[in-house]
């Protein structure tokens, strides 16, 4: 399999977060701007944590977090602030809160020059780790090199998701021609 995720998860049972999550999400296209909000709000509020714990927690960010709705988001306001700073179903780390408000704004704003924050992704596409993260550093908050690379990898824009001999590399790979070319 070549990956390390690959073979932890394929070792797991089939109700094991990180079994669902490699089979049916990591390194999968997503064409939703408030799906790709959710895995930036996500893999932002991985950092320092297991991604088990943020997995676990998924649903009550999808509650917390307005259904990862960018509209709504943006327009928060400090009660809302201080609502999620208090969620105990949720990481509670003021800098990973502001920085969720702050990028739905920078995507909204994306939005409104590109059509939508995928077309941002797609015209930008294809661009080296490095000048992602820089990218990433000058239009987002909390977005430094692993939280960048994550949420590229696991939204299929750059490689290593999946190795070339898991099950699911194919899977995307007959999905997203272009993943096999990045």
């Amino acid at each position: 399999m070549e990956n390390s995720y690959c073979t932890y998860a394929s070792s797991q049972d089939q109700t094991n977060v990180h079994k669902i999550y490699h089979d049916t999400q990591y390194g999968f296209p997503i064409e939703d701007d408030n799906e790709l909000f959710e895995r930036l709000i996500l893999e932002i509020n991985q950092a320092g944590l297991s991604w088990e714990t943020i997995l676990k927690k998924k649903s009550n960010f999808k509650k917390a977090y307005d259904n990862f709705d960018i509209q709504k988001v943006a327009k928060y306001v400090e009660k809302d602030r201080e609502r999620l700073l208090s969620d105990a179903g949720i990481i509670r780390n003021k800098l990973k809160v502001n920085a969720a408000i702050y990028n739905a704004n920078q995507i909204i704003d994306l939005q409104s020059q590109y059509g939508s924050f995928k077309n941002w992704l797609d015209n930008n596409h294809p661009l080296t780790r490095e000048e992602w993260v820089k990218l990433f550093k000058k239009v987002f908050k909390f977005t430094g090199g692993e939280i960048t690379n994550e949420f590229l990898m696991s939204t299929g824009y750059l490689k290593g998701a999946h190795g070339t001999g898991c099950p699911v590399y194919s899977v995307i790979a007959q999905k997203n021609p272009p993943f096999l070319q990045q």
